[in-house]
C-alpha cells in the first residue's frame, strides 16, 4: 500500500508546478484554447477545482458526496463539462483563489484521514493514498494541457510513477466502462522512468506484456496522446487491446487525442 504522506507530498509539488504556470497569467491568457476541444485554460483549472471539491466532500461528508454522485449519474455525458463551464465563467483571479484553497483543504483532509479509511468515488471507493494519486494524475494531465496552450514543455519527473500506477490499477475499469469483459490473466508492465529506472507491475512471467517509456505510458493512460505517436509496445492480443482503451480516470470513456497530423 502506498504511503499517503509521500503521495500527498508529491500531489502538493505537482499542484505547485501547475500554479507556477497559471499564477501570473493575465486575464486574456485564461481564455487561451487548450488541446481539449472547447476547453480554455480556465476550463482546465475549473475542472481541477471541481474535482478537488468532490474529493473533499468524499473525504469529509459522504452524504453530500452521494448527492453529487447522483447528479453525475443523471447526466453521465455532460456533468464533467458542466462543472468546468461553471468554474470557467468566474473571474480568473477568483477561480485561481478557489483552486488554490481547494488544493489546500483537500491536502488537510486527506492527511487527517484515519489509517485504513476508504472514501466513495465515481469509480470504486478509494483510500487516502489512492485519492491523492488520482488527484495527482489529473493535475499532471490537465497541467499538460495548460502547458501546451502556453507553449511550454514541462520536464517529466519521478512523480510519473503515480500516474503509471493508477493506469495499471485501472486496467479492468477501462474494459468494464466499455461493456467489455476484462482479461482474466494479469499483465506485465515494464516501463522506464525519467532517470532511466525500471518500473515494473504484474508477474514477471506473464504472457501479456507492455513496455516503453514511463512518460509515454502516462500520456497513453491519461489519453493525452494517440497511441500511434507513443513508444509503448504490447505483446499479446489482450495487451494490445488494452493499449487502445486504457484510461486512468473514472467516468465514461474519453475520446482521446487525434494522431499527430490527423493521419
Amino acid at each position: 500500500m502506498a504511503d499517503p504522506v509521500a503521495v500527498l507530498d508529491d500531489l502538493r509539488d505537482e499542484s505547485a508546478e501547475l500554479d507556477r504556470l497559471v499564477g501570473e497569467l493575465g486575464p486574456a491568457d485564461w481564455a487561451l484554447p487548450t488541446p481539449a476541444a472547447g476547453w480554455t485554460i480556465a476550463h482546465q483549472i475549473a475542472h481541477l477545482h471541481w474535482t478537488d471539491t468532490a474529493a473533499l466532500l468524499a473525504a469529509t461528508d459522504e452524504t453530500a458526496f452521494a448527492g453529487e454522485a447522483a447528479k453525475a449519474l443523471a447526466a453521465p455525458d455532460s456533468f464533467v463539462d458542466d462543472g468546468a463551464e461553471t468554474g470557467a465563467a468566474l473571474p480568473p483571479a477568483e477561480l485561481l483563489d478557489r483552486w488554490r484553497t481547494g488544493c489546500e483543504q483537500l491536502q488537510l483532509a486527506l492527511r487527517a484521514a484515519p489509517s485504513g479509511a476508504r472514501f466513495p468515488w465515481y469509480g470504486p471507493p478509494m483510500s487516502a493514498a489512492s485519492m491523492a494519486t488520482a488527484r495527482l494524475m489529473e493535475t499532471w494531465a490537465h497541467g499538460l494541457d495548460v502547458a501546451e496552450a502556453l507553449g511550454v514543455t514541462p520536464p517529466p519527473t519521478a512523480r510519473l510513477r503515480h500516474v503509471a500506477w493508477i493506469g495499471v490499477r485501472a486496467r479492468d475499469y477501462a474494459y468494464l466502462v466499455r461493456g467489455e469483459q476484462p482479461p482474466a490473466e494479469p499483465f506485465r508492465v515494464e516501463i522506464t522512468g525519467p532517470a532511466g529506472e525500471l518500473w515494473t507491475y504484474g508477474p514477471e512471467g506473464a504472457a501479456q506484456r507492455i513496455t516503453g517509456p514511463a512518460l509515454d505510458f502516462a500520456l497513453l493512460v491519461t489519453q493525452r496522446a494517440h497511441r500511434a505517436d507513443l513508444a509503448v509496445r504490447a505483446v499479446g492480443a489482450d495487451a494490445d487491446r488494452w493499449l487502445d482503451i486504457a484510461q486512468a480516470f473514472a467516468g465514461p470513456p474519453g475520446p482521446g487525442r487525434p494522431r499527430k497530423g490527423g493521419r
